[in-house]
């Protein structure tokens, strides 16, 4: 089978160095422990690298991605307006706009106009 070294983001494991590889081990072992997180699709989870980040990550059928947060296994969030990406706790953002506001408020990041007077 003919490699592209070119690809960014592979799920060979024959590509994972051994850093890449303890990475991967230490997120089976949260899932395991700790389960996905709750807003984590369960659909075709596979291991990712990204050879350009050194991210090693978890991502499913939907493109959703889950990376250890210290000891913990957390969602990390894409903004699709703008690009701003993170952990929950590192995702506010330009809250002045409408299109981040309404992708902060689905992640429960901010809190719902309605939310907040009921």
């Amino acid at each position: 089978m003919n490699k592209t070294v070119d690809e960014v983001v592979t799920t060979d494991l024959a590509d994972f160095g051994g850093r890449e590889r303890k990475m991967a081990r230490e997120l089976l072992e949260a899932w395991s422990e700790q389960g996905l997180p709750e807003d984590f699709d369960d659909d075709e989870v596979r291991i990712h690298f990204n050879r350009h980040s050194g991210y090693v990550f978890l991502s499913n059928a939907s493109f959703e991605v889950a990376m250890l947060n210290g000891d913990n296994l957390e969602s990390w969030y894409y903004c699709p307006y703008c690009g701003h990406e993170g952990f929950k706790e590192d995702m506010m953002h330009d809250a002045e706009n409408e299109e981040c506001t309404r992708y902060l408020q689905e992640i429960g990041v901010l809190e719902r106009a309605e939310e907040a007077h009921a």
